[in-house]
C-alpha cells in the first residue's frame, strides 16, 4: 500500500462530506427535496466536485445509504459481549434513528423511480443479509434450531415497525417496554 497523498486524502474527505449531507438531506426533505445541487451546498463543496464523486443523483443517495449502514454495522461489531437486552436495544435504533429516516425516503423513491428501484432492492437485500447475520451472531442464536432463524427475523422485522410508528410520534416510553419484552422473549426462545 502507497502512501495517501493530501490530493487523495481531500478527495476522500470530500466523497465522505456529501454522504453525510446526502444522508441528512433525504432524512430531512425526503426524495423531492435532496437533488444533488442541495447535498453539494450542505456539503460545502461544488456542483462539479459532488458530480465528479458521483455521476448521478442514485449514485449518490445510494452510496450515502450504504456508507451510513456500513458506519451502523462497524457500531454493532463493538456489541460483541453485550447483554441480549443491549443487543436488542441497538438493534431497534438502527430503525428508530436518522438512517432509516433516510433510508424509507430512498425506498419510497425507488417504489416509483424505475432507475432507481434495481439498485436500492440490492443495495437492501444485501443490507437485510448483513443485519440479520450480525444480530444471530451478537444474539448467540443457533439458527440449526427450528424457529430461530424466523425468531431473529421476527426481531428485525419487528424493529423496523418501531421505526415506522418513531416517524409520526415519539412513543419512546412504548418502545421500551416493547424492546424489554422482546429481549424476554428472546432469551426463552434462543435458550
Amino acid at each position: 500500500m502507497g502512501d495517501v497523498t493530501p490530493k487523495q486524502d481531500r478527495s476522500r474527505v470530500t466523497r465522505q462530506r456529501l454522504l453525510e449531507a446526502a444522508v441528512a438531506c433525504l432524512a430531512e426533505r425526503g426524495w423531492a427535496g435532496s437533488t444533488v445541487s442541495v447535498v453539494a451546498e450542505r456539503a460545502g463543496v461544488s456542483r462539479g466536485a459532488a458530480q465528479h464523486h458521483f455521476p448521478t443523483r442514485e449514485d449518490l443517495f445510494t452510496a450515502a445509504v450504504e456508507y451510513v449502514a456500513e458506519e451502523r454495522s462497524q457500531a454493532l461489531r463493538g456489541l460483541t459481549g453485550r447483554s441480549r437486552a443491549e443487543v436488542v436495544e441497538a438493534l431497534v435504533a438502527l430503525y428508530t434513528g436518522p438512517l432509516f429516516r433516510a433510508a424509507l425516503h430512498l425506498w419510497v423513491a425507488a417504489s416509483d423511480e424505475d432507475q432507481l428501484r434495481p439498485r436500492v432492492t440490492e443495495l437492501e437485500a444485501r443490507v437485510g443479509r448483513e443485519t440479520h447475520r450480525m444480530a444471530v451472531e451478537l444474539l448467540g442464536a443457533d439458527e440449526s434450531r427450528p424457529g430461530v432463524r424466523e425468531t431473529v427475523q421476527g426481531l428485525l422485522d419487528m424493529a423496523r415497525g418501531l421505526g415506522l410508528a418513531t416517524l409520526l410520534t415519539d412513543d419512546s416510553a412504548r418502545r421500551a417496554r416493547v424492546v424489554a419484552q422482546w429481549a424476554r422473549l428472546l432469551d426463552d426462545a434462543l435458550g
